[in-house]
């Protein structure tokens, strides 16, 4: 397989459904959310994006397998399995913030090998392949340097369900917030992951995720020369439900993590 080739067949098929979200964007009308959860938002926006996303997909690996946010077609893992969320920040999205990505990941075999993060609103197209390098609209990306949370700026995202572990959380950011120069919280990890990757953020962290939020942009991180591990610096953050990334800083951010968590 190609992977350069594919990844560059997916950045089209993300760029193209980019398009189709940013024009749904200039009418629509809260009137047409629905709730999957008090505070899990979903519109016909990311349930056309899916299909256009699969159908595109299918041309390129018929006999790939789907794992999908709006599960808009069967699931199910294969040799080769596409991990999508259509619409990733779709609470952005509904409320006028400009912060929403298109994000599809190529997974075989339990390792993440392709990647593209779209982030809509700025036309940016993040990719990258399996000892290929990262990109971002064509240029090579690489994380962030600095060695110490002082000349970092962090990223995480805060749970809206599932809050037993809240306490932990909170003296994790109380840290941070003592020892960075500032926390973020955009309200895509499609975005963070990529941002990640390019350098804009030293490191990124959050729980309570789901494997389409951050497939793709596992690879960036590691083609762009980063770290990636769940809680316990392991290997399970495509399925664990929690990821650490980051650049020179990841160790740094993953011992503070571990101290409270």
């Amino acid at each position: 397989m190609n992977l350069e080739n594919v990844t560059q067949k997916v950045s089209t098929i993300a760029r193209e459904t980019g398009a189709f979200i940013r024009e749904e964007r200039k009418r629509f009308s809260y009137d047409s959310v629905e709730f999957k959860g008090e505070s899990d938002l979903v519109s016909y926006v990311d349930k056309e994006s899916e299909k256009r996303i699969i159908d595109g997909l299918k041309k390129i690996l018929p006999e790939a397998g789907f794992i999908t946010e709006e599960e808009t077609t069967a699931q199910g893992q294969k040799e080769f399995t596409w991990i999508i969320d259509p619409l990733d920040g779709t609470t952005n999205f509904v409320h006028g913030i400009p912060n929403y990505c298109v994000s599809i990941g190529l997974m075989n075999e339990g390792k993440i090998i392709a990647g593209v993060v779209y982030e809509v609103a700025n036309d940016e197209c993040f990719y990258a392949w399996n000892q290929g390098g990262a990109y971002l609209n064509g240029n090579r990306i690489q994380v962030s340097g600095a060695p110490s949370f002082s000349d970092c700026v962090l990223a995480t995202g805060f749970p809206y369900y599932e809050f037993e572990r809240l306490d932990e959380y909170l003296k994790i950011l109380h840290q941070l917030m003592k020892d960075t120069q500032g926390l973020r919280r955009m309200g895509s990890a499609a975005a963070d992951m990529a941002y990640v990757a390019c350098g804009r953020y030293g490191g990124y962290f959050e729980y309570n995720l789901n494997s389409y939020d951050i497939a793709a942009g596992v690879i960036l991180v590691q083609e762009a020369g980063g770290r990636v591990t769940d809680f316990k610096g392991g290997n399970d953050y495509i399925f664990g439900r929690e990821i650490v990334a980051g650049g020179a800083i990841h160790s740094q951010l993953l011992n503070v993590i571990q101290r409270f968590w």
